[in-house]
């Protein structure tokens, strides 16, 4: 596999979550779940299914779900049950199926509750350059997650992970999840894995917001899910270290960008064809 064969890029930090090693020579692991909180009977739901399949794949697997989406479009967007309900139902999700739950933080008030139940702290696209946020959420010295906002090239990233070493914290993941082209669209430039590779840290492909068309549904945002595993495939052999993916039962009848999300029943299929992809190297 072109980046993990490389000397270079070997020797990427292992970044631990649980019992979850991530970077090195590593398999992939799954960051997935759906892309909101909709009920705590659904989330728990989608949580077991998931967990059901990457077992018995022996794919390593952190969930993820937003308690609170900030950045819909429209002002009648659902948003999610908030902090308090939200990480509820995440550290019910942690304790029942023994798994990692990762979630995206907003600013440094919100840091100080969801490090007491979040594995991973993630770090919003839009909000990848805060100071404040960064330092917050680093200052916890749990796992950070931070999305590179479509808007920074893969060398800008460096800036951010400066701000997050800063405070002595280490356990960093950067997340490419597409760069703006004109309005209403967002490409995937493969170099950008390997570019970012050589900060030394592990590198998590977005293969759901990769595909998604920001705004272009007036009030929504729109998507191509029939490019998820193309591009997720190109992320893999190019030595991706992590898939990030929003999975629903039915995406159709999502609460929060369905367009640009992978069909549940579909998931085991994919997941196979990214090991094997993996295993070619």
């Amino acid at each position: 596999m072109c980046a993990k064969d490389d000397k270079e890029l070997v020797m990427t930090k292992i970044v631990k979550v649980g019992k979850i090693n991530i970077g090195g020579k590593n398999p992939f692991v799954l960051i997935a779940g759906p892309c909101v909180i909709e009920s705590e009977k659904s989330t728990l739901r989608h949580a077991k299914a998931i967990k059901k399949i990457t077992d018995k794949l022996n794919v390593p697997f952190i969930f993820k779900a937003s308690y609170d989406k900030a950045n819909r479009s429209s002002i009648r967007s659902f948003r999610g049950p908030g902090l308090k309900k939200g990480l509820s139902i995440l550290k019910k999700i942690k304790n029942d199926f023994k798994i990692p739950v990762l979630s995206d933080v907003h600013s440094p008030c919100e840091v100080k509750r969801a490090k007491n139940v979040l594995d991973v702290l993630q770090i919003p696209a839009f909000l990848s350059r805060q100071t404040d946020l960064l330092l917050a959420a680093a200052k916890t010295k749990k796992p950070i997650n931070i999305k590179k906002g479509q808007f920074l090239s893969p060398w800008d990233i460096k800036n951010v992970i400066k701000k997050i070493e800063h405070t002595g914290n280490k356990n960093i993941i950067i997340t490419e999840r597409g760069v703006s082209f004109g309005y209403n669209m967002l490409v995937s430039d493969f170099r950008s894995i390997l570019i970012m590779k050589k900060f030394g840290y592990p590198i998590c492909f977005d293969a759901s917001h990769s595909v998604q068309i920001p705004g272009g549904l007036g009030t929504k945002s729109g998507g191509m899910s029939e490019f998820i595993e193309p591009l997720a495939s190109c992320a893999v052999v190019c030595g991706a270290d992590a898939i990030f993916l929003e999975i629903h039962e039915n995406p159709k009848h999502a609460l929060s960008d369905g367009p640009n999300m992978l069909e549940l029943s579909s998931l085991e299929k994919f997941l196979k064809r990214m090991k094997k992809l993996e295993s070619v190297g």
